[in-house]
């Protein structure tokens, strides 16, 4: 079921049985509608209580009323006696209008005087409408009497005192109370029966005109003969017999086109339960606004025609109209789980590029390009917003607050970095012009800062670095003037021999020290001369740890070497390659844990490759990074080993200059080097 539920051919099934369980609900209720079906029927248990009893009398009743309450004979309305006075006046409210707004209307007199105007000129036509409207209610009374004396089935008797309209001899209440179902209405009163009659629900719709009667002088009597009642009976019981079928084919139908467009909006636009993306199709590029007024239209144009114009052709107008817009909701169900709804509109899309257009301009345009926009701008905004002009000039009046706010706080930031306070952050809401010199005006003071940093840390380096200097330099220096001062007194030639000995070590130690000076000073300078080529690190490293292998067995070390399988070569100058390992190994040789292990990691990142070296420190490690890359700094603060404290920054220098980074972490005692180089391809 997974494979099927959201396959094309289950979609396709399951529209196609949606447009018919659609077409079939519209075919029951156009049926219903020409057969003038009424489903009220189905629970009402009498004829008398029934819509199709309540049509049928009005229409006797109402032309009874209608013609012994206003027209009474053709002779009443021609003598102009059924002409009331609203009827008059409208008539010459109607003339009066046409009047104004002709030549012979003189706006320089007064209404009463254009008035007497009024009645001399349209003396004649005002006469003329008076008896155009006598003939037409003479024409409704003709066919008011024509319904009358063609009902069959009923026996009435209407008159008003002189104008008597019946269909038979009978003229007295008693001889319509024999009938078993009559209508009577006369002296104040209504007498109906059977008193189901009472219960029927369009009752006040029946006697409506009844109440306009004069109850002292007008009578109706109505009564219904028994083969007539039988002959309505039956038909009533036939079609709430129909109307029950009717009530079935819709419900089986309606009931069908739910579930359908329940399925097809569950899965429509997916290919799966677990999809997360909505698929679009050509019929979903249409903007949903557009598609709207279309499903609207074809909805109208459908009622129109079904119903006023061609109603034999319902279904072949039916099926391909419900098919249309079927696809056009489902398009906009697919927009809805998109939530692109609003979005794709036309409406939308044109205020949008309108929008980006004036924003593109108002934020990349000159400032005076952005006044001619708010100067030529506000007032048609004005003009197209008239009717709501308070709120407009209210958005403008807190839109300029807004800014002069902006600018006040760009002012007073500035006031504060200009007193020195380099922390100070001026903040600015939007993306606007006030929000990026806010941003440059931070900028300026994060690069200020930074440059004041700098110069401190430049100072306090150049001070530890004299102080370090001159202490690592002084020492050997002074045993040297030490001892060439016990030469010149010295006699014994074994003593002479010894301090030879100890100037040779001293002069050595001082020349150690200037070389790698020299060596830090030339490498950060970036003057050295580079020779990248390929070179396999792997057999760098083993070649080092080979070569190193008696100082590596004096120290009790554990080199552990981890490294790909495959060959890596990585891009860079052998010589100063090896000169900042060698650096690293010189650095762990003097500062690692006697007897610990040395892990030395080689990893392939793709572009790059990764050379990790880690150990454990012989020496507490209670500075941070930064101190340990500083020039002269050494792992042990007594500074009674023999390092110059320039191994890690020359081995720093000499990676950078070959485009790799070098990285130094501690955590506890574990001291991390890591060399990272881009590899030859």
């Amino acid at each position: 079921m997974k494979n099927i539920s959201h396959a094309l051919i289950t979609k396709v099934i399951v529209f196609l049985i949606a447009i018919a369980c659609l077409t079939g609900t519209a075919k029951v209720i156009i049926n219903m509608e020409l057969n003038e079906v009424h489903l009220s029927s189905i629970n009402q248990d009498n004829y008398f209580e029934s819509i199709a009893f309540a049509d049928e009398s009005y229409s006797l009743i109402s032309s009874l009323a209608q013609l012994i309450g206003t027209y009474k004979s053709e002779k009443n309305i021609l003598s102009g006696k059924t002409l009331t006075k609203e009827d008059i006046t409208q008539i010459e409210e109607d003339l009066y209008n046409e009047f104004q707004y002709s030549y012979k209307y003189n706006p320089n007199l007064s209404e009463v005087e254009n008035r007497h105007n009024y009645q001399e000129e349209y003396a004649d036509d005002i006469k003329s409408k008076k008896e155009e409207r006598m003939r037409e209610q003479a024409r409704l009374f003709y066919r008011l009497l024509s319904t009358v004396e063609a009902t069959e089935g009923i026996v009435y008797y209407a008159s008003d005192g002189e104008h008597v309209f019946s269909n038979s001899e009978l003229d007295k209440k008693e001889q319509f109370e024999s009938f078993g179902a009559y209508m009577l209405f006369d002296d104040y009163q209504q007498k109906l029966y059977p008193h189901e009659m009472k219960k029927n629900k369009y009752l006040d719709y029946i006697t409506q005109d009844v109440e306009k009667l004069n109850p002292q002088k007008d009578a109706i009597y109505v009564a219904y003969q028994e083969s007539y009642l039988e002959q309505k009976m039956q038909e009533w019981e036939q079609n709430k017999e129909i109307a029950k079928s009717y009530l079935n084919e819709f419900i089986l139908f309606l009931a069908g086109f739910i579930l359908s467009f329940i399925y097809l909006v569950i899965v429509i636009g997916r290919t799966s339960f677990k999809d997360k993306i909505i698929h679009f199709h050509v019929i979903d590029k249409l903007y949903n606004d557009i598609n709207i007024v279309l499903v609207a239209c074809l909805s109208g144009m459908w009622v129109a025609m079904i119903v006023e114009v061609i109603r034999e052709m319902n279904i072949l107008l039916t099926v391909p109209i419900f098919i249309i817009v079927l696809l056009l909701i489902l398009s906009l169900v697919k927009h809805v789980k998109n939530r692109s709804l609003l979005q794709h509109t036309l409406i939308y899309q044109i205020l949008k590029k309108i929008f980006m257009m004036i924003k593109h301009v108002f934020d990349n345009g000159s400032m005076a390009v952005k006044i001619v926009l708010l100067v030529i701008g506000y007032p048609v905004v004005v003009a197209a917003t008239f009717f709501m002009f308070p709120i407009t000039l209210g958005l403008a009046a807190w839109f300029a607050m807004k800014k002069v706010k902006s600018l006040n706080r760009i002012k007073e930031g500035v006031e504060q970095i200009k007193n020195g306070d380099f922390h100070h952050r001026i903040e600015v809401d939007g993306k606007g012009e006030f929000s990026r010199l806010a941003e440059n005006i931070n900028s300026i003071t994060d690069g200020l800062k930074k440059s004041v940093d700098n110069e401190i840390k430049s100072e306090r380096l150049k001070t530890e670095l004299i102080t370090n200097v001159s202490h690592d330099i002084r020492t050997p220096l002074t045993s040297i003037i030490t001892y060439v001062d016990l030469l010149k007194i010295e006699k014994d030639p074994q003593l002479i021999a010894e301090y030879i000995d100890v100037l040779d070590q001293k002069s050595k130690r001082l020349k150690h020290l200037t070389d790698d000076l020299f060596e830090a000073a030339k490498a950060s300078s970036g003057s050295m001369p580079v020779q990248l080529e390929r070179i396999d690190i792997v057999s760098l490293l083993k070649q080092g740890i080979g070569e190193m292998g008696e100082k590596i067995e004096a120290s009790s070390l554990n080199f552990k070497l981890a490294h790909p399988t495959e060959k890596v070569y990585v891009k860079a100058d052998g010589k100063l390659l090896w000169r900042s390992i060698e650096n690293l190994f010189s650095n762990i040789f003097k500062y690692a844990l006697p007897a610990s292990r040395v892990y030395i990691d080689v990893e392939d990142l793709g572009n790059e490759l990764l050379v990790t070296f880690k150990n454990i420190s012989a020496y507490e490690l209670n500075i941070s990074v930064d101190e340990l890359m500083e020039r002269f700094t050494r792992g042990d603060e007594s500074r009674s080993s023999q390092g110059s404290g320039l191994g890690l920054s020359i081995a720093e220098s000499l990676i950078h200059i070959q485009h790799g980074k070098f990285l130094v972490q501690v955590d506890g005692d574990l001291f991390k080097a890591m060399i990272y180089l881009p590899k030859f391809e």
